[in-house]
C-alpha cells in the first residue's frame, strides 16, 4: 500500500510554466498513433502509459486488453493501417509478458489488477476529490482512467473466470460511472453537476444565461428522452430541440455554450443595470434575437412570405420561445458543414423547421391523421444530418466534381453562389418540406433508371443562377460598362474640339456643339453593346431563366438597337439645318428656338430622361436606398427595368456627406486628368495627324495591299493607339497621387507619426499617463474627441497616484513583453521599468530611470561649481523637469535609507537635526552660504558605495557601512556645514563621552522586500547612470514598437469599456501544415552555402540573440548541450521565423492584456498599489480556491477571448507520427486556453464495408496530453471549394463571442498593441455613417522588412497599402473590402450571412477579398482603424515574391469574371464604382495597358518603318519644315509615369518617420534598383492576370516562407520566368533592334537611346532581375554549376512521373496545361495573337538585298520556302536519328555531314549569284526566328490537329531548339559578367543593404560562415 504515496507523485505531475519560457514535452504520441477505425482502444493504451512504471504487469493487462478490442473491432484487419498496429503491439506484447509476471506482486493477473484498482481509487481518486478546493482537470482524468481500469478488470476476470466481484470494488465502480459523465471535458463553460462551483459558473451573468435554458416549462418530452437525466431535471431547452429534430448531442452541447455565452455578454452590458443580475432580462434575448434574425426577416420580406419567428400571448412563454427560436437556428447553423456558404438555403430550412416548431408548441393537429403534428424528419439520433443536410451536401459535392478541381470552365457546374441563389426566388417553396426528391434544386443527383433506356437519359442539371461567369476580358467592360462608355464619350469630345481647332472659350460655337452631341449616338452604340454582352454572356444560365428576365433582355437589345438607329438618322438627317450665332438665344426656352436642329434635340432629350432620374436619386442617396427596398409594384416595375431584382446589392449607399466627399475627390481627379490628357497628348498629336492624311504619294518599302488607299489610316492607328492606351490607363496614375495625398492629409490630421522617434518620446512621456488613462481606463464619465499634450504638473494627488499606478502596472508589463522576447537586455529593462509601487512619502511621480539618467550627476556638478544665490541654482535645476524630479527624488531616498539603517536614539538625533538644517535653509535660500557645496561629490560618492552593498545585501559586510555613515557624517558636519551647529555639537560628545562607537547598531542587511529591492536598484541607476540613457533602447523593434504605441495613445480611439462590459471576440488561425516550431535538425541544417538558420539568426539578430543567451544565463556552447536550453533556443528560433508558434504566443496576449486590464478593473487601490505581480504568481491554493482574483481574472479571460487554431490535418499528422502534431500539442499545453480544431477521417463499418466518415473536432490539452471536447459528424468531405475558406467554415461553429478576428499564420501580435483591443471593438458602437460596422480594418507591420532589399521592397509596398491606401479606400472613398487577415467581423452579421470568406473553386481563389465584397453587398459597412496594429511577414525572396503576386493575380483575374464585381460595379453610384474598379480588377487591367502600350507602340513604330511610311512622312515633314510632325514621329513612349505608382509608399514613409528618412529610403531604394524589381513584379501581374482572363487555371499558390538567402539555379529561375517574362522580353528586344536597324525617325543612336530608353529598361529589367537578385547570382563557380545544372534538365526526356524539374519536356508539357482546358475562344485568341510575329519576316524581306527592290507578293512566298526548308531538314535529321543512329552511325553521320555542305554551298551561292550580304543574314534572323516562334504558338493552340497530322515530335524538337537560343541569350550576359570578382560583391552589397546596415556579416554569411557551437 506504501506505494499509494507514489502514486500521487506520478499522476499529478503538472507543466510549470512562466510567462516567459514555454516549455515543450518531448515524445507524446507513441501511444497515440492509433487507426482511425480503432480510435475506441486509445484511452485504455493512455492508462495504460501513465501506469508503466507504477505496476508494468496491469499495464501489460491494459494492452493486452486494447489488443482483443481491435481484434473484436476489425477481426479481419481490412482497415488503414490496423495490420501494422496489431503487429507491432502483439510483439510488444510478447516481449513484455516475461519481464511482468516476473513483477507482479499477487498471485493471479485478477488479485494484481483488483488490488491495484482499489489502491488507485482509495489513494488517489478519494484524495483528490476534496470539495471546491478539487483540481477539476485532475479529477476529471483520474475518473476516466478509473473507468478504463475497470473496463480491464472485468475483462481479466472473464478470462481467469472470477465468478464475482468483491462489493466494495463494484461501490467504487458505481461511483467512478456516475462522477465519469458528471467530469464530462468542457470547453469554457463546465455546465455539468460538478463544475457549478467553478468561478466561470459563479459570474451573474451566466447563472442567469444557464436558468433561462433551463427553463423546460411546458416542452412535452418522448418518454424515451434520457430518462435518467429527464427525471434530475437536467435537461435544457436545447436537448428538448435535440430530442424533437435529432440534431447531434454535441452539437447541441458546443451550442449550448455558445449561445449561453452569447446572451450573458449581452446582458452584462445592458444600461440601465438588469434587476436582479442572475435573471435573463429580455432586453438581451431581444438584442440578439435581432442581430440573429435580421438576414432570415428581410430574406421573409424579400420572398413576399410571413416569418416564422411567432411568439405566445402569455408573457411568462415568450422569452423561453425567443430562445427555442435562437437555438433552433444555432442548432441548424452548427451543423450545416458546407451549407453554411449558402446562407438562404440556411433561412429556408430555419423557416420550415422554425413552423413546424410553433406547430408542436401551440399543439397543432394534422388534418391526415387526426394526431399531433410531429417534425417531418423525426427526432432519432443524427436525423438532422443524415435527413436534412447530407441530401444538399450531395448536390455541393456532385455540381464540384463537374468542376474537375477547376479545371472546368465556370458555366459548366454551379458553385456555393449558384445553389444558394435558388434559393433568392419563391420557386424554392416548392421543394417543399420535408424537401421532394424529385426537387428542382436536387436534379443533378437524382437518381438515373438503369436498363437498356438508361443511355438515353443523363441526370438532370440544375443550371446557372443570375450570373454565369463566362471567361472571356469583356467582363471587365459588362462590370463597368458606365465607366468605359463616360471615358469613351470624354475622348471623344477631346478629340472634336481637339480637331475643330477652336479654343476651349469658344466651344459653345454651333457647329462645334453640333459635332460634339453626336456622343449620344456612340453612347447608344455602347449601351446595344452592353446589352447583347448581357444576354450573351449570360447564356449558360438559360436553365434557370424566368420569363421576365429574358423578356427585359430582349426588351433592352430592342429599345438599345433603336436608339442606335434613331439617333444617326436624326442626326444626319439634321446635319443641313440653317445655323445661327450663337447658342444662349435657345437656352432661355426650347419653343424659342430659331430653325435649330429642333428633331435631333428633342430626340436627345427623351434618350436623356432616364439619365435625369439616375442623377436625382444620385443626388439623394436616402431616396435610392428607400426605393430599392420598397415592394411597391410601381418601383418593381421601374427596378425591373433598370436592373434585375435579387437579394443582394440593395439599398447599399452612403450619407449624403460621404458622397459628397469622394463626388468631390472624383471631379477633382478627374479634371486634372482630362486637362492632362487634353493639353498633352490628344492636341499635340491632332496637326501632325491632319498632316500625315494630307500625304498622298507613299513609297511603300514592301508589298502593299491597298496602294491607293487615302488618307494613311495605318500610319494614323500607329501613331494614336499607344496615346489612346495611356488616356485609359493614366487615371490610375492619377488616382495614385491623389490618394497619395488625401491619405497623407486624413493621416496628418488623424496625428499618425507625432511621435517617431525616441527623443520625440521623452518631451512627451509625462503626458503619457494622462493619455493612457483617458484611452485605456475604463470611466463613466463622457469625453471630449482627442487629447491634448500639454505638460501636468508632477504635484500628485490621490487620482493622479492611482493613474500613475494603473499606467505602471500596463507599462511595465510591456517592458517585461520586450525582456521575454529578447529585444532588451536586463540593463535596459531596469532603465526602463516605472516602479509598480511608489513610495507614498514621496510627492511626486517616478519617471522610469531612462528619462532620468545622468541628471544627478550634471546636478552635482552644477551644484558643488555654483557660485550665485539659491534661488537661481534651483532655477536651473527646474528648467529640466527629469533632473528636478530626479534630485527630490533622491533626497528622499537618501533619507528612506538612513532611516531603515539606523536604529539608535542618539544616530537618529543627529540625522534628524542635520536634515532639519538643510531644509530650514531651502526656504530661506541661505543653503548655498551655509553648506559648502563643493565636498557634495565626495558625499554622493560614499552614499553610492553604501547603496552597492545594500543593493547585494552581503552581511559580511556590516563594518564597512558602519565606517561610510561615519565617513558621510564626517564629510557633512566638517566640510559642509558652515556654521557648528550647537546642538550637533552635544550629542556628539555626549557619544563621546559614553565611549560607544557611532552608528555601531544598524539594521543590516535591512528585512528584503520586493519593493526595498526595487528602490534600492533604482535609486543605484539614478546615482550611478553618467551618460545619458538616449539610445535606450537600442534595439530597432523595441523602438519601433514603443513608438507607435505611445504615439496611438494622443489618437482618437473610443474610451475603453470595463473588461466585464466590453465585446467578446474570438480569434482564429487556419494551418495547413506549416512549419510551427523549428526543430534542432531544422536549425543545424546547413544549405548549400553552409549556412544554418541558427547561424543565419544570430547574425541578423546579433543583439536579441545576446539578449537570449544573457536571459538564459549561460555560454554559448553550453546552450547545445542541455535539452531544456536547446527547446528555449528552438523557441527562440521559431519566434524570429513566420511559425505557428510565433502566431499564437502573439495572439495569446489578448489573453494576458484582458487579465491585467480585468484585474485594474476589479482590484482596490490598495491591490494596485500592491502590484499585479501578485496575481501573476499565484500560490497553488490561490489557482484552486474559486474565490481567489487569479480565478476570477481567468473567468473574466475565458468569458471575453477564445483563440482556435484550425490544423485541419492534425489528426492525420497525429496519425503519421508527423512532428508537426507534437509541436501543436505543446502548444496547446502551454497555452491552456488555445482549441485546435481539426477534421478527423475516419473509417467506419457500414454494411461489412470501411467508409470514410468525417467529423469536426475540437481538443484542448490536459495533462500532457489532447482531450477532445466536441466532435461533430460531417456530412462529407469538407474540402469541397477551396482549402483555407473550407479549413475556417469547418471551425467556425468552435468560436464564440460577438467579434471574430481572422489571423493568419504568417502573422504576430504585440501586448502593447492587445491592450487596445477593447477600445477597437467599441469601434462596432460608434457611428460610422449609415450603417453599423460589420469589419473593422486593422492596418498591420510588415516584420520581414530587414531581411535583403527585396524584402525591404516588398514590406514599403505592403505597409503603404495596409496604411495609406486602405486608409482613403475606407475614408472617403467608402469602397474597402477585406485584405488579409488581421481584420475583425461582425460574427453574427457573418455567420448569418454566409460566412467570413467565400469558398467555391477557381472564383473565388482570393477567397478573403470576397468576405467584403459579400459584406458590402449585403448592407454591412468596412472601417479602417490605425491606432493599432498587427504583425505580418510577407515573402523575402524574389520567387517566393513572384509566387505571391502571381497568386493575388490569377485571384484578380478570376474577381474579373465574378458575380460581386458584377454586382457592386452596377449597384453602385458612379464615383463609388470608380473607387470600386481603380483599386481592384482595374488596377491590374491598367498594369496590362501600361504593357501593351509599349506593344502598341513599338508594333506601331515597326510597321511605320518597314512599311516605309515613316521614311515619306519624315521626309515630307523636313521638306515643309514641319517640327510639330518630326517631334512626334520621334516622341517618347511614356511608360515612366508608372514610378508614380511607389508615391503612396513615400508619403507613408513620410508621414511616419519623418519626410528626410522617406527621402533617403528613396534614394537607397532606386540605388538598390527598386524600379528594377517594381518594373519586373508588373511583368508577373500582368502575364497571371492576362493568363487567368483568358484560359483559366488559377490555383493556390503555396509560396513557402522560410528565410531565403540561398542561391536559386539558373534552371530554376528559366522554368519560373520564361514564358511570364523572358519571351515577352526578347520580343520587345527584337523589335527595338528591327526599328532601330531600319527606322528613320531618329537620325543617330542618342535620339534613338533617348526615345527608347525606357523601353529597353523594362526590357533589361525582365531578362536579368532574376540573376541581379539572386544571392550569388555572379559567382563564377555558381554558374558553372547552373550551366551543368541547365543543360543535363533541358535534354532530359520527360514521361508519366517524371516532374517538371527534372526534364524539360515535362516542364514545357506541364506550361501548356492551360490550353488543354481552355475554351474555343482561348484558343482562337491565343492564335489571334499569335498572329503578330508573321509581320517582322513580311517587313523583312522586302529589306533584304537579294530582293533588289522587287515588291511583288511571290517575294514573301518565296521566302517561306526558308522555313520549309528548315521544317524538312529537322524532319529528316529527326527521322534520320531514329532509324539510322544505332545501327547505321556511320551513314548519320555522312547525312549530317551532307546537309552541311548543302547549306554552305547554298550560302556562298546566295552571296556570290544573288547580293546576299552578311547583314542579310542576321537581318533574316530577325525576320524568321518571330515566324518560327509563330508556328510553335499556333501548334500548340491546336495540340490536337498537330498530334493528328503527326508533327508533334516537330513541334517539340523545335521548341526545345527555342529554348536552347533563349537560354544561351539570357545565360551569356550573365557569365560575362560573372568573370569579374567584383560584380559578385557589388551584387551582394545591392541586396543585403538593409542587412549591411545593421552591421551583418553577409559576406560570410554567403561564403559559408559555419556556426559557432
Amino acid at each position: 500500500m506504501a506505494s499509494g504515496v507514489n502514486f500521487e507523485h506520478t499522476l499529478s505531475r503538472r507543466p510549470s510554466r512562466s510567462a516567459a519560457m514555454t516549455t515543450f514535452s518531448i515524445e507524446v504520441f507513441d501511444n497515440e498513433v492509433v487507426p482511425s477505425s480503432l480510435q475506441s482502444i486509445a484511452p485504455i493504451l493512455r492508462v495504460a502509459k501513465e501506469i508503466q512504471n507504477e505496476r508494468p504487469r496491469v499495464a501489460y493487462l491494459c494492452r493486452f486488453y486494447a489488443f482483443e478490442k481491435a481484434h473484436r473491432l476489425d477481426p479481419n484487419s481490412s482497415g488503414r493501417g490496423v495490420r501494422q498496429f496489431k503487429t507491432s503491439l502483439h510483439q510488444r506484447l510478447d516481449r513484455d509478458n516475461a519481464s511482468t509476471l516476473a513483477s507482479r506482486v499477487k498471485k493471479t493477473d485478477a488479485r494484481e489488477i483488483e488490488s491495484f484498482y482499489k489502491q488507485y481509487y482509495e489513494h488517489y481518486v478519494l484524495a483528490l476529490n476534496k470539495g471546491e478546493q478539487a483540481d477539476r482537470a485532475q479529477l476529471g482524468k483520474a475518473y476516466q482512467t478509473a473507468g478504463v481500469l475497470f473496463e480491464v478488470l472485468c475483462a481479466v476476470n472473464k478470462t481467469e473466470k472470477v465468478e464475482e466481484v468483491a462489493p466494495e470494488i463494484m461501490a467504487a465502480a458505481n461511483d467512478v460511472q456516475a462522477k465519469k459523465e458528471i467530469y464530462s471535458p468542457y470547453n469554457i463553460l463546465p455546465l455539468d453537476s460538478a463544475g457549478a462551483s467553478q468561478s466561470i459558473m459563479q459570474l451573474d451573468e451566466v447563472k442567469a444565461s444557464v436558468s433561462a435554458l433551463r427553463n423546460t416549462v411546458g416542452l412535452a418530452w418522448p418518454s424515451s428522452f434520457e430518462q435518467t437525466r429527464q427525471k434530475a431535471g437536467e435537461l435544457d431547452i436545447l436537448d428538448w430541440l435535440r430530442a424533437m429534430f435529432g440534431f447531434q448531442r454535441d452539437n447541441v452541447r458546443n451550442q449550448r455554450e455558445h449561445l449561453i455565452l452569447l446572451l450573458a455578454n449581452i446582458h452584462t452590458r445592458l444600461v440601465p443595470k438588469p434587476e436582479p443580475q442572475n435573471k435573463l432580462d429580455d432586453r438581451a434575448a431581444d438584442a440578439l434575437m435581432n442581430k440573429l434574425f435580421k438576414n432570415y426577416k428581410s430574406w421573409c420580406k424579400y420572398l413576399g412570405r410571413k416569418h416564422s419567428l411567432r411568439l405566445p400571448q402569455a408573457q411568462q412563454e415568450v422569452q423561453q420561445r425567443k430562445i427555442l427560436y435562437m437555438g433552433l437556428y444555432l442548432l441548424i447553423w452548427g451543423e450545416a458543414a458546407n451549407v453554411r456558404f449558402m446562407p438562404e438555403c440556411l433561412c429556408y430550412i430555419f423557416h420550415n423547421m422554425a413552423y413546424e416548431l410553433h406547430g408542436l408548441l401551440a399543439g397543432n393537429v394534422s388534418i391526415v391523421t387526426g394526431e399531433n403534428i410531429k417534425p417531418s424528419y423525426g427526432g432519432d439520433d443524427e436525423s438532422f444530418l443524415r435527413k436534412v443536410i447530407t441530401p444538399i451536401y450531395r448536390v455541393i459535392e456532385k455540381e464540384a466534381k463537374k468542376g474537375k478541381n477547376g479545371k472546368a470552365p465556370h458555366i459548366a457546374w454551379c458553385n456555393y453562389d449558384d445553389l444558394n441563389e435558388y434559393f433568392w426566388s419563391s420557386d424554392c417553396f416548392s421543394l417543399g418540406w420535408p424537401m421532394r426528391d424529385d426537387g428542382e434544386f436536387f436534379k443533378s443527383v437524382r437518381e438515373v433508371p438503369q436498363g437498356k433506356r438508361a443511355h438515353q437519359k443523363k441526370p438532370g442539371k440544375l443550371g446557372k443562377s443570375y450570373f454565369a461567369e463566362t471567361r472571356t476580358l469583356w467582363h471587365t467592360f459588362r462590370s463597368f460598362d458606365r465607366l468605359w462608355t463616360f471615358l469613351i464619350l470624354a475622348l471623344q469630345i477631346m478629340v472634336i474640339i481637339a480637331w475643330s481647332n477652336i479654343s476651349l472659350f469658344d466651344i459653345l460655337q454651333k457647329n462645334v456643339l453640333y459635332s460634339m452631341s453626336s456622343i449620344f449616338i456612340t453612347a447608344a452604340l455602347l449601351r446595344l453593346v452592353q446589352s447583347v454582352l448581357d444576354l450573351i454572356l449570360n447564356f449558360p444560365g438559360y436553365l434557370r431563366w424566368k420569363i421576365t428576365d429574358v423578356l427585359r433582355n430582349f426588351l433592352k437589345i430592342i429599345v438599345s438597337l433603336a436608339w442606335s438607329i434613331i439617333l444617326p438618322m436624326c442626326y444626319v438627317s439634321q446635319n443641313n439645318s440653317p445655323s445661327f450665332s450663337k447658342i444662349k438665344d435657345m437656352l432661355p426656352f426650347l419653343n424659342k428656338m430659331k430653325g435649330a436642329s429642333s428633331l435631333y434635340i428633342v430626340v436627345v432629350a427623351v434618350y436623356l430622361l432616364p439619365n435625369l432620374l439616375a442623377a436625382v436619386l444620385f443626388i439623394f442617396p436616402m431616396l435610392r436606398r428607400w426605393i430599392e427596398n420598397s415592394d411597391w409594384l410601381i418601383i418593381r416595375f421601374l427596378l425591373w427595368w433598370s436592373q434585375p431584382r435579387i437579394y443582394v446589392g440593395r439599398g447599399m449607399h452612403e450619407s449624403q456627406f460621404s458622397l459628397l466627399k469622394y463626388t468631390l475627390f472624383w471631379v477633382l481627379l478627374l479634371c486634372s486628368k482630362f486637362a492632362f490628357d487634353y493639353f498633352m497628348m490628344i492636341k499635340p498629336l491632332v496637326k501632325p495627324t491632319q498632316d500625315i492624311m494630307d500625304i498622298n504619294h507613299v513609297d511603300y518599302a514592301w508589298h502593299e495591299f491597298l496602294p491607293n488607299a487615302k488618307h494613311n489610316y495605318g500610319a494614323v492607328v500607329a501613331l494614336w493607339a499607344p496615346v489612346i492606351l495611356v488616356y485609359f490607363m493614366d487615371t490610375q496614375i492619377f488616382y495614385a497621387i491623389f490618394s497619395t495625398f488625401y491619405g497623407g492629409f486624413i493621416g496628418a490630421f488623424d496625428r499618425l507619426g507625432e511621435i517617431r522617434t525616441l527623443g520625440m518620446l521623452r518631451s512627451r512621456f509625462q503626458s503619457l499617463p494622462g493619455a493612457f488613462n483617458a484611452h485605456l481606463v475604463p470611466s463613466n464619465k463622457t469625453r471630449k474627441r482627442g487629447y491634448s499634450l500639454s505638460k501636468q504638473s508632477n504635484e500628485v494627488n490621490e487620482s493622479r497616484r492611482c493613474e500613475a499606478a494603473k499606467f505602471a502596472q500596463l507599462w511595465n508589463e510591456v517592458i517585461c513583453s520586450f525582456r521575454e522576447e529578447d529585444l532588451i537586455n536586463d540593463r535596459e529593462m531596469d532603465l526602463l521599468l516605472v516602479p509598480y509601487s511608489s513610495d507614498p512619502s514621496l510627492k511626486l511621480i517616478q519617471w522610469p530611470p531612462f528619462l532620468l539618467a545622468s541628471k544627478i550627476p550634471i546636478a552635482l556638478d552644477m551644484a558643488a561649481q555654483f557660485k550665485s544665490k539659491d534661488a537661481d541654482l534651483w532655477k536651473r535645476i527646474c528648467a529640466d523637469e527629469y533632473m528636478k524630479c530626479a534630485v527630490i527624488e533622491c533626497y528622499e531616498s537618501f533619507k528612506l535609507v538612513l532611516n531603515a539603517l539606523i536604529v539608535g536614539e542618539t544616530e537618529k538625533r543627529i540625522i534628524g537635526i542635520i536634515i532639519k538644517e538643510v531644509e530650514s535653509n531651502i526656504p530661506k535660500n541661505t543653503l548655498l552660504a551655509n553648506f559648502r557645496m563643493r565636498s557634495l561629490p565626495d558625499l554622493c560618492k560614499k552614499f553610492v558605495e553604501l547603496v552597492e552593498i545594500l543593493k547585494d545585501s552581503d552581511p559580511s559586510k556590516k563594518d564597512r557601512v558602519v565606517l561610510l555613515l561615519q565617513d558621510m557624517l564626517e564629510v557633512v558636519s566638517r566640510d559642509m556645514m558652515v556654521n557648528e551647529i550647537r546642538e550637533l555639537a552635544e550629542v556628539g560628545h555626549g557619544s563621546k563621552d559614553s565611549a560607544k562607537q557611532l552608528f555601531a547598531n544598524i539594521v543590516f542587511p535591512p528585512p528584503n522586500t520586493a519593493q526595498w529591492d526595487e528602490q534600492i536598484r533604482r535609486l543605484y541607476l539614478l546615482l550611478t547612470v553618467k551618460e545619458s540613457a538616449i539610445d535606450v533602447p537600442t534595439n530597432l523593434e523595441a523602438r519601433r514598437r514603443i513608438a507607435f504605441f505611445t504615439n496611438s495613445l494622443f489618437m482618437y480611439m473610443p474610451r475603453a469599456p470595463r473588461v466585464r462590459k466590453m465585446l467578446s471576440f474570438s480569434v482564429m488561425t487556419p494551418y495547413y501544415s506549416e512549419e510551427t516550431v523549428y526543430s534542432k535538425s531544422d536549425l543545424e541544417m546547413e544549405n548549400e552555402d553552409g549556412v544554418s538558420i541558427i547561424y543565419y539568426l544570430q547574425k541578423i539578430y546579433p543583439d536579441e540573440w545576446n539578449n537570449f543567451v544573457e536571459r538564459l544565463n549561460c555560454k554559448v556552447s553550453e546552450i547545445w548541450e542541455n535539452e531544456e536550453k536547446i527547446l528555449q533556443l528552438r523557441h527562440w528560433a521559431s519566434l524570429r521565423g513566420q511559425t505557428l508558434s510565433r502566431t499564437i504566443r502573439g495572439m495569446m496576449y489578448y489573453r494576458r492584456a484582458l487579465k491585467l486590464q480585468a484585474f485594474l478593473d476589479m482590484a482596490t487601490e490598495d491591490e494596485i498599489l500592491e502590484g499585479y505581480k501578485t496575481i501573476i504568481e499565484p500560490s497553488a491554493e490561490d489557482k484552486k480556491s474559486q474565490r481567489s482574483v487569479y480565478t476570477q481574472l481567468e473567468a473574466v479571460a475565458d468569458m471575453k477571448f477564445t483563440y482556435v487554431a484550425t490544423c485541419q490535418n492534425y489528426g492525420n499528422q497525429k496519425l503519421s507520427g508527423d512532428r508537426r502534431a507534437t509541436d501543436i500539442l505543446n502548444l496547446m499545453v502551454n497555452n491552456p486556453s488555445l482549441r485546435v480544431a481539426y477534421i478527423d477521417e475516419v473509417e467506419e463499418r457500414e454494411s461489412g464495408k470501411n467508409q470514410k466518415v468525417y467529423y469536426s473536432v475540437l481538443v484542448k490539452a490536459v495533462d500532457n496530453l489532447d482531450q477532445e471536447i466536441y466532435r461533430i459528424k460531417l456530412p462529407g468531405s469538407a474540402k469541397v471549394g477551396e482549402g483555407k475558406p473550407e479549413n475556417q467554415n469547418h471551425a467556425i461553429i468552435f468560436t464564440r463571442g460577438e467579434a471574430l478576428q481572422t489571423i493568419d499564420m504568417n502573422q504576430d501580435n504585440y501586448l502593447e498593441e492587445a491592450f487596445k483591443m477593447r477600445n477597437l471593438l467599441e469601434e462596432f458602437n460608434e457611428d460610422h455613417g449609415v450603417r453599423p460596422p460589420t469589419i473593422l480594418g486593422v492596418r498591420e507591420h510588415i516584420f520581414t522588412g530587414s531581411v535583403s532589399s527585396l524584402a525591404w521592397f516588398m514590406s514599403n509596398q505592403e505597409t503603404s497599402f495596409v496604411t495609406i491606401g486602405q486608409r482613403v479606400l475606407a475614408r472617403p472613398l467608402k469602397v474597402r473590402f477585406h485584405y488579409g487577415h488581421p481584420d475583425v467581423f461582425d460574427r453574427i452579421f457573418h455567420i448569418t450571412r454566409g460566412g467570413i470568406s467565400k469558398a467555391s473553386r477557381g472564383i473565388n481563389l482570393s477567397e478573403d477579398i470576397f468576405a467584403g465584397f459579400n459584406s458590402t453587398l449585403r448592407r454591412g459597412n468596412i472601417t479602417h482603424h490605425e491606432y493599432i496594429q498587427v504583425g505580418k511577414g510577407r515573402d523575402v525572396g524574389l520567387n517566393q515574391i513572384s509566387l505571391f503576386e502571381a497568386k493575388v493575380a490569377c485571384g484578380n483575374g478570376e474577381q474579373t469574371l465574378s458575380r460581386d464585381i458584377y454586382r457592386l460595379g452596377h449597384r453602385f453610384d458612379f464615383f463609388r464604382m470608380l473607387s470600386c474598379y481603380y483599386t481592384t480588377t482595374g488596377f491590374y487591367v491598367s498594369s496590362m495597358l501600361v504593357v501593351l502600350t509599349v506593344y502598341a507602340y513599338l508594333y506601331g513604330k515597326l510597321y511605320l518603318s518597314l512599311s516605309g511610311l515613316e521614311k515619306t512622312i519624315v521626309r515630307h515633314a523636313r521638306a515643309r519644315g514641319d517640327d510639330a510632325l518630326t517631334a512626334v514621329m520621334a516622341s517618347q513612349s511614356i511608360v515612366q509615369l508608372g514610378i508614380l505608382m511607389t508615391l503612396p509608399m513615400v508619403m507613408e514613409i513620410g508621414l511616419e518617420r519623418g519626410f528626410t528618412t522617406a527621402a533617403g529610403d528613396v534614394i537607397i531604394m532606386q540605388l538598390q534598383l527598386a524600379a528594377v524589381f517594381f518594373t519586373f513584379s508588373l511583368g508577373t501581374k500582368l502575364h497571371y492576370f492576362g493568363r487567368t482572363v483568358l484560359h483559366g487555371g488559377a490555383k493556390y499558390r503555396a509560396t513557402g516562407r522560410g528565410f531565403v538567402v540561398r542561391h536559386e539555379k539558373f534552371a530554376e529561375n528559366y522554368r519560373m520566368y520564361s514564358r511570364s517574362h523572358f519571351t515577352k522580353a526578347l520580343e520587345l528586344m527584337i523589335l527595338l533592334i528591327v526599328y532601330h536597324a531600319y527606322g528613320t525617325a531618329t537620325p543617330n543612336s542618342k535620339a534613338y537611346l533617348f526615345l527608347t530608353f525606357s523601353m529597353w529598361f523594362l526590357v533589361i529589367s525582365w531578362l536579368f532581375s532574376p540573376f541581379l537578385f539572386n544571392p550569388s547570382g555572379f559567382e563564377w563557380q555558381k554558374i558553372v554549376e547552373d550551366l551543368e545544372d541547365w543543360t543535363k534538365w533541358i535534354s532530359n526526356h520527360g514521361g508519366i512521373g517524371v516532374p517538371a524539374t527534372k526534364s524539360w519536356e515535362s516542364w514545357w508539357d506541364e506550361e501548356q496545361e492551360h490550353l488543354q482546358y481552355t475554351g474555343f475562344s482561348g484558343r482562337f485568341w491565343e492564335i489571334v495573337l499569335s498572329l503578330r510575329f508573321f509581320l517582322y519576316q513580311y517587313g523583312v524581306v522586302y529589306q533584304l538585298h537579294v530582293t533588289q527592290n522587287d515588291k511583288s507578293i511571290v517575294v514573301y512566298g518565296l521566302s517561306w520556302l526558308v522555313i520549309v526548308a528548315v521544317v524538312i531538314i529537322l524532319k529528316i535529321v529527326s527521322m534520320g536519328r531514329k532509324k539510322f543512329s544505332a545501327d547505321f552511325q556511320l551513314m548519320f553521320r555522312l547525312l549530317k555531314l551532307f546537309i552541311f555542305i548543302a547549306f554552305i554551298i547554298g550560302l556562298i551561292i546566295s552571296i556570290k549569284f544573288l547580293e546576299l550580304t552578311i547583314g542579310d543574314i542576321f537581318a533574316s534572323l530577325l525576320g524568321f526566328l518571330p515566324t518560327g516562334w509563330a508556328l510553335l504558338l499556333i501548334a500548340q493552340a491546336c495540340r490536337p490537329i498537330t498530334k493528328g497530322l503527326g508533327m508533334w515530335g516537330s513541334v517539340k524538337a523545335l521548341a526545345r531548339g527555342y529554348e536552347y537560343l533563349m537560354g544561351f541569350v539570357i545565360f551569356a550576359p550573365v557569365a560575362i559578367l560573372a568573370w569579374f570578382p567584383f560584380v559578385s560583391e557589388f551584387q551582394t552589397r545591392l541586396l543585403f543593404n538593409q542587412a549591411f546596415s545593421r552591421g551583418l556579416q553577409i559576406q560570410r554569411i554567403l561564403a559559408g560562415g559555419k556556426k559557432n557551437k
